[in-house]
């Protein structure tokens, strides 16, 4: 449900700022994460990978600032501009792919979001009451293209963010489990990234075979994890992400979504390399299948359960088992 887009971005903004402090001959870096998020593991993890001789100075951690309370009325005696205020006192995240809210009134599970906390997203009781109809066109598991018009990465999601936010797609709300043990809870916009992760899903499954789809999704959740807590730059993602690249060799094609408030739903897609065969697929009449054959798979396929079955039955008409004697346990 959580398309990690605060997890993608944090190892990106980490390798920068190695990058800049060695350009700038600095000895130290900086960054604002709470003692108790998963953001400070991902960003020092990255400093660690590419120059673990830097000083790592993370306020949260040291200063007096305990809470967002703290930070709010340190910003105000020092002349800080901030937007956060005591009424609104979210911790927001935003970046092209996503906007994350946590904290205030977030923090009891039980309340339900402010309506105007959504900031991407149309309200989907307030949304369209047309449905609106997108083709995102893929090129070897790249988007590259919506509604016909070939876009740039950025560009393209930003045309995404635009289409499904307007009919209020892409909103989720969940209880995490943070790398540091403690649950907590999300508030995610992620528009565009939803209708990409619709879609691309949906074109593997036309185009890969069966045993090559179920090791991707088998790996997925160890993907994500990796993710989600930092390892971005570790020879594990290198590797997973060299398996990944060789299943995307063929996810070309054009998936069709059809957005109705709040829900995206693919109605077509389509491949020149599909490996869905109407001739074999129909219900109809065809000259390609011989459904006898059928018989003779289902007679091998279900040989370990015939075979059990007959053994069985052997056991229980043979076979007596002599009733344990434990009397030589008791005591006295």
């Amino acid at each position: 449900k959580y398309l990690l887009g605060t997890s993608f971005a944090r190892p990106i903004i980490a390798k920068r700022q190695v990058e800049i402090a060695e350009q700038e001959g600095a000895d130290a870096l900086a960054h604002g994460c709470t003692g108790k998020g998963n953001d400070q593991v991902r960003f020092e993890l990255t400093y660690k990978a590419f120059n673990p001789k830097l000083k790592v100075i993370a306020p949260w951690r040291e200063w007096h600032i305990r809470s967002r309370e703290d930070a709010i009325a340190y910003a105000r005696e020092h002349n800080v501009p901030i937007k956060a205020t005591l009424d609104k006192i979210y911790s927001n995240d935003r970046n092209l792919w996503h906007l994350s809210h946590e904290g205030g009134p977030l923090e009891d599970p039980w309340n339900e979001p402010p309506a105007d906390m959504f900031q991407l997203t149309q309200d989907p009781l307030t949304a369209p009451d047309e449905p609106e109809y997108v083709e995102i066109d893929f090129y070897r598991g790249d988007p590259v293209g919506v509604n016909g018009e070939t876009l740039p990465p950025v560009q393209l999601l930003q045309r995404l963010n635009e289409i499904a936010g307007r009919h209020g797609v892409g909103r989720q709300d969940i209880v995490e489990n943070r790398l540091v043990g403690m649950k907590s809870r999300g508030v995610y916009e992620t528009p565009g990234g939803t209708l990409l992760y619709t879609a691309h899903k949906d074109l593997e499954s036309l185009v890969l075979d069966r045993d090559t789809m179920r090791m991707k999704e088998m790996l997925a959740p160890k993907y994500a994890e990796l993710v989600y807590y930092g390892q971005w730059f570790t020879p594990l993602r290198e590797a997973l992400d060299a398996f990944v690249n060789v299943t995307q060799e063929h996810v070309t094609g054009t998936v069709r979504l059809k957005l109705y408030k709040g829900n995206a739903w693919v109605v077509g897609r389509r491949s020149p390399y599909t490996l869905y065969r109407e001739d074999f697929a129909t219900f109809g009449e065809d000259d390609v299948y011989n459904q006898q054959d059928a018989e003779g798979f289902i007679n091998l396929f279900g040989l370990p359960l015939k075979v059990r079955s007959l053994v069985r039955l052997e056991w229980d008409k043979e076979v007596e088992y002599p009733e344990p004697d434990y009397s030589r346990f008791k005591r006295d």
